[in-house]
């Protein structure tokens, strides 16, 4: 699968990507991320993103034109979709997260300042949101979109039953089980008797019943 993200700090990215389990997807070359600097693709002298906005208000608002210029420079997969992170839009959830593995590339735009142009709904598929909540540009979100569709792909995780059985994966209410490691006992807590009997029915069956929103 393969993510292309439009910035305007792509530096941003570089600590993130090039760690642990995302790194080790593109190394195996189940990911492909590419950063397009939004920068590149302006028509003056001084680079220049963002402007005022018409009808007066505070702050400063991405022009349309450098963005256009961007989306039409990227080369599209069969199965292509072009996403806008803005904290007006859709929710993204595990749920989206695995539909959107389905997809042969992701485009990503990072919004900053007071938003982006109106203009650019013409050429997104959507607007989507990680939370309730306003951040200072979309970079955080795009990782967090990355990073959850990519642990879904085949190969990505280090044991294929990785995300089987994990939180939201069997609805958005689900809370996966309780787990516990070595050592057996702690501070006076101590892990359940359960859990060292080695009987996995029965492992299983407390697995099961510990988990939250099954019904």
């Amino acid at each position: 699968m393969q993510f292309d993200i439009i910035t305007i700090f792509p530096e941003i990215f570089k600590s993130y990507f090039n760690e642990s389990i995302i790194k080790r997807a593109q190394n195996k070359k189940l990911i492909t991320i590419k950063i397009h600097n939004l920068r590149d693709f302006t028509s003056d002298k001084h680079r220049t993103v963002d402007d005022r906005p018409y009808g007066g208000g505070p702050g400063m608002v991405m022009k349309i034109d450098p963005l256009y210029r961007c989306l039409k420079s990227i080369k599209r997969k069969k199965h292509s979709k072009t996403f806008l992170m803005a904290a007006k839009g859709k929710m993204f959830t595990q749920l989206t997260a695995k539909q959107y593995s389905a997809i042969d590339q992701l485009i990503l735009i990072c919004g900053h300042y007071e938003g982006v142009d109106e203009r650019i709904k013409k050429y997104i598929d959507a607007e989507i949101s990680t939370g309730k909540y306003v951040l200072t540009g979309g970079e955080l979100p795009a990782m967090t979109i990355v990073d959850a569709i990519s642990r879904l792909l085949p190969g990505v995780l280090g044991h294929a039953d990785s995300p089987k059985d994990e939180t939201f994966s069997k609805g958005l209410k689900y809370r996966e089980y309780p787990h516990f490691t070595r050592p057996e006992r702690f501070k006076g807590q101590s892990v359940p008797k359960i859990l060292l009997s080695g009987d996995h029915q029965a492992i299983a069956k407390w697995r099961t019943h510990r988990a939250k929103g099954t019904a």
